[in-house]
Formats: C-alpha cells, sequence, structure tokens
C-alpha cells in the first residue's frame, strides 16, 4: 500500500470498499509482516465502518422517500 493513503472520510462508498476487499485480500495471502498486517487491519477496521455509515445513511434515505411518497 503507498504511504500516503487518503483520509477515509474523502472516500465515497465504492472508494473504501474497494480499498476493502484489497486490504482483505492483502491480509488473506499473508505475506505482510506482522507490523503491516496490523496497520493493515486497523484501516480496514475503519473502512469498514466508514462504509457502514454510509450505508446507514443511504437506509435513511429511502426510508424518508418511501414516507414521503405515501
Amino acid at each position: 500500500m503507498a504511504d500516503k493513503l487518503p483520509e477515509i472520510a474523502t472516500l465515497s462508498y465504492e472508494q473504501a470498499r474497494d480499498e476493502l476487499v484489497a486490504i482483505v485480500d492483502s491480509l488473506e495471502k499473508g505475506t505482510a509482516t506482522l507490523d503491516e498486517s496490523v496497520s493493515l487491519w486497523e484501516r480496514g477496521e475503519a473502512l469498514a465502518k466508514h462504509c457502514e455509515e454510509w450505508l446507514t445513511g443511504a437506509r435513511a434515505r429511502l426510508e424518508a422517500a418511501r414516507k414521503s411518497a405515501e
């Protein structure tokens, strides 16, 4: 992974999801050092949280749209 990673808060859902998939793939390969693996895990956790926040927001918008349509 690059030394200078984008701030997670600036990522779209798709960008965060794609980076999370790449991190999981990297961790599954098992080629990273322990320190690298811990760093990847931490970033992956933050990315997963960011994705969940995006999904929660999308659910809220859909629910609001449904209620206004009734």
